[in-house]
């Protein structure tokens, strides 16, 4: 019971106390005007006697005691739990605030749900709290303000959330992905991406703050709200928007301020309206990336180049506010003149110098050099780099140029008859190597080309590589001189004699040479000989006496089957050489044979003779040496 309740019960004793006896009376009366209210407590070891019959009977009858009840029951409050309540602060505490609702008792509220509160809590304030339970399995009010707060704040939010008010909130902590914001006492949830239109990486520098809001999005089931202060920032730009749109008109020249970069161009931003810078219309001349002329957050004038309204792009133009550098060419620069420029782009069919900020030249491949020889020019040339060329045609209508590099020297082939005669020998330069020969340069501007069948008397090569690379050094033999074509037929093994002359007196044909199998194909195996000399053995002629064929890097015998001066060809091989040998093995046997024949004919011939001479001659002896000697010529081998 509160203090209240229990002073106005008193009040209502004493009225009617004329009709009642007086203990009643007094027990009320005694108690002072402002004592709190302390419910007696009783214990298991209570001295008073509370059995039935020693209870102290109420004086009251029937019709006195249902008047005073309702008198009682009047002093309070009918309360419901859920419900919001206007309640007074009685007193505080080290940790509670005793609360008074107008109930049968007060209710204690702990003071961390007042921390808000500016100037801190006072005795006699007027809050609006929520019954939480009207009795609690201990017996007592269970009140909050917290909840109070947040019930009302939801109603406010939800309400918020139709209009599209603006609302105010704290920032009162980080979380992840976003803030916490306190809005009417409820924590709401801001997101990092609805904090600015820009991005933001530091949340910590909002906590504490006082910002606008707008309630972009509720959960009414588990009552959770989210704001956003982007949402505010995007209506004020898009009122800015709708304006600047209005006014906007091709070639009007705007104020921006560079607020995102990208590889492909910048954006500005126009006053609440982006516009996109592409980087072809940054400067005049070429540039790799924004960045070489632009940076963040800086201010320029730019032109609008076109826009669209329906889908609000804007394009946006820099180097439109300058005059084209071809425009105001000077005229010291003209046909015949030289100039420097830079290398700016590289293409198969040559290089393009720029020589002033929007003025550009092509070398074409055939300006590099006097050689007749092919040149690539992404090889030739680098970015960046620098040259002088002249200037052989310019035509500032089309806005072209041609340059020269080669006709920054006199042209050496005027003098080639001079300088590189006809079979003079030099040195020169690897430049190029191609699959059916190699490029040599002799001079600047001078060079030719060696036929791969030129390289070498007695080796035979799949592609010029396999003897020399780009660089090398290498000698060479002018051949020949197509001074109109500008082309020279170089030569390298003619320096030296040819050696097939006299190879022929040591490989003639039938000739046994021992030989490593370098190279094997489906055709048959190129075989390397002494003195650097290659032959070659068809399959057929690979074969071995047990069959198999000899492989690659195996070495073996081989006989020369065909010596051919003119092709520079040799012919092998191995499979003759045992052919041969049983050859040779069976002629031998089938001679053999017939000299002993030979033996036996001639004995019967003179035994015969003898035979016919003697008186004593015997027919039948002459019979038995008939049939031997036919039997000797029935023997007699043939070839």
């Amino acid at each position: 019971m509160s203090f209240n309740h229990f002073k106005q019960l008193n009040a209502d004793a004493q009225e009617g106390s004329a009709t009642n006896e007086g203990t009643e009376t007094a027990a009320v009366t005694n108690v002072p005007e402002k004592a709190p209210f302390v419910p007696r407590v009783v214990t298991a070891h209570d001295d008073f006697d509370w059995s039935v019959d020693k209870r102290n009977v109420s004086s009251y009858n029937k019709e006195e005691k249902a008047k005073y009840d309702t008198v009682y029951d009047n002093t309070f409050k009918q309360i419901n739990d859920g419900e919001m309540i206007q309640a007074t602060i009685e007193a505080i505490t080290k940790t509670d605030a005793v609360v008074n609702i107008g109930f049968k008792s007060d209710g204690l509220i702990s003071l961390n749900e007042f921390r808000d509160i500016p100037g801190g809590l006072k005795v006699g304030d007027v809050i609006e709290v929520m019954v939480v339970e009207k009795e609690d399995r201990d017996g007592n009010l269970n009140l909050s303000r917290k909840q109070a707060r947040t019930s009302r704040a939801w109603e406010r939010i939800m309400e918020l959330h139709k209009t599209g008010e603006i609302v105010t909130g704290i920032v009162t902590s980080k979380t992840k992905g976003g803030l916490i914001v306190d809005v009417f006492g409820m924590e709401t949830f801001l997101p990092g991406s609805q904090i600015d239109v820009k991005p933001v990486t530091d949340y910590d520098q909002f906590v504490g703050k006082t910002m606008e809001f707008k309630v972009v999005k509720i959960n009414e089931t588990i009552k959770n709200a989210v704001v956003s202060h982007k949402a505010l920032i995007e209506s004020d730009i898009e009122a800015q928007r709708a304006e600047i749109i209005g006014k906007l008109e091709k070639g009007q020249v705007l104020e921006g301020t560079i607020k995102n970069i990208t590889d492909f161009g910048a954006f500005l931003d126009l006053g609440g309206l982006d516009g996109l810078l592409y980087i072809t219309d940054i400067s005049w001349g070429r540039i790799n990336h924004p960045t070489e002329v632009l940076k963040m957050d800086q201010k320029l004038n730019v032109v609008v180049l076109d826009f669209d309204d329906d889908k609000k792009r804007i394009s946006l133009g820099l180097k439109q506010l300058t005059p084209h550098p071809w425009d105001t060419l000077s005229e010291t620069i003209k046909e015949g003149e030289v100039v420097k420029g830079k290398v700016v782009n590289i293409e198969d069919y040559g290089a393009f110098l720029e020589i002033m900020p929007g003025v550009e030249g092509l070398v074409h491949v055939s300006e590099i050099t006097w050689a007749n020889t092919p040149i690539n020019a992404k090889e030739f040339f680098k970015l960046n780099d620098e040259y002088e060329a002249k200037i052989v045609t310019l035509d500032k209508d089309t806005r072209k140029m041609s340059l020269s590099i080669k006709q920054m020297a006199n042209d050496p082939w005027s003098e080639i008859d001079v300088k590189f005669p006809e079979n003079s020998k030099h040195a020169g330069t690897v430049k190029n190597i191609t699959p059916y020969g190699v490029f040599v340069e002799l001079a600047t501007g001078i060079g030719g080309m060696i036929h791969i069948s030129d390289l070498s008397w007695l080796k035979r090569f799949n592609n010029p590589n396999e003897y020399t690379k780009v660089g090398e050094s290498i000698d060479v033999i002018i051949m020949n001189i197509d001074k109109e074509g500008r082309k020279l037929q170089l030569g390298h093994k003619q320096i030296e004699e040819d050696p097939w002359n006299s190879l022929e007196a040591s490989f003639p044909v039938g000739s046994i040479h021992e030989g490593t199998v370098t190279k094997k194909d489906d055709k048959g195996a190129v075989i390397q000989l002494p003195y650097g000399l290659e032959g070659f053995a068809p399959n057929r002629h690979l074969a071995k006496e047990d069959g198999k064929s000899i492989g690659a890097d195996e070495i073996a015998k081989f006989m020369v089957i065909e010596f051919d001066r003119n092709d520079k060809r040799i012919v092998l091989s191995h499979t003759r050489l045992w052919e041969q040998v049983i050859e040779e093995e069976k002629q031998a046997v089938v001679k053999e044979k017939k000299a002993e024949a030979e033996v036996t004919k001639k004995a019967v011939k003179n035994l015969q003779s003898k035979v016919e001479k003697s008186t004593l001659g015997d027919l039948g002896v002459l019979a038995g040496l008939k049939a031997k000697m036919d039997k000797a010529d029935d023997a007699e081998p043939t070839a």
